[in-house]
């Protein structure tokens, strides 16, 4: 059983939060959808699509053609296991199938459940944005070992952590959970980890990613889709996603 966290991260309302894959987001922007087939685009010589990472504007981080017909983005948290069930079955498909075409872009904004899952989401962007969708990927792919580590700690422990500052509060779920450790295999030294957990203006993006996407989609939980400027209501797996993906570039 996971643990609830009686964290002081006060920026973020993780009390109001549903289940991570219970969610009733029926607020969506003005959506377009394309008239006909979808054409392909080629990336510029030598490069590949799926390889063309920038963070946009609004805090996620975006694979592919930024001029794709059709724009992905999902809504996703790190400790939520229907989302690594998801980047399991899905993930690679529409890198493979989609963005590589250049009809879709695919964006990911993380949506923080929690202060273990605040804390993964800085560290897994603290590479920037050319490593975050592959250490995304496998965070998610070793979601379970990883949190694993937090099951043992004690209600001394949990009373220790909670007294400490927020930011203190941060590394010391990442060194509890060895996320610490599992990110500096793959390339952030424990110096920038720390640097990262410590960023006041990196923790503000995330509360601010979470707020707009409470406030423009009524997201309450993850992983929630949006296409095109629209909420998709009941698609949380991707059997649900593929088939209005194939829909929305024409078949």
């Amino acid at each position: 059983m996971r643990h609830t966290f009686p964290l002081a991260l006060a920026a973020i309302a993780l009390g109001s939060l549903a289940g991570c894959d219970k969610k009733d987001a029926s607020g969506s922007a003005a959506s377009s959808t394309p008239s006909g087939p979808v054409a392909a685009v080629a990336p510029p010589a030598g490069q590949d699509w799926t390889e063309t990472v920038t963070e946009t504007p609004d805090g996620g981080f975006l694979m592919g053609n930024p001029n794709a017909t059709v724009k992905l983005i999902e809504y996703g948290s790190l400790t939520c296991p229907h989302c690594a069930v998801f980047s399991k079955e899905g993930a690679p498909v529409i890198k493979e199938k989609y963005v590589k075409t250049g009809k879709i872009s695919y964006e990911f904004r993380n949506f923080v459940r929690d202060p273990v899952d605040y804390a993964a989401a800085i560290l897994s962007r603290c590479g920037g944005a050319g490593p975050y969708f592959k250490l995304t990927e496998q965070i998610f792919a070793d979601q379970q070992s990883w949190y694993q580590n937090l099951e043992g700690l004690t209600d001394a422990d949990y009373k220790r952590i909670n007294a400490l500052p927020p930011t203190a509060q941060l590394d010391a779920l990442a060194k509890a959970s060895k996320l610490d450790q599992y990110v500096q295999q793959r390339g952030i030294s424990p110096e920038k980890a720390s640097a990262c957990l410590a960023d006041k203006a990196m923790q503000d993006k995330l509360v601010k990613m979470r707020q707009v996407a409470t406030d423009q989609f009524n997201l309450q939980g993850t992983p929630t889709f949006v296409l095109n400027g629209s909420v998709l209501p009941d698609t949380a797996e991707w059997s649900q996603l593929e088939p209005k993906l194939r829909a929305a570039v024409g078949g």
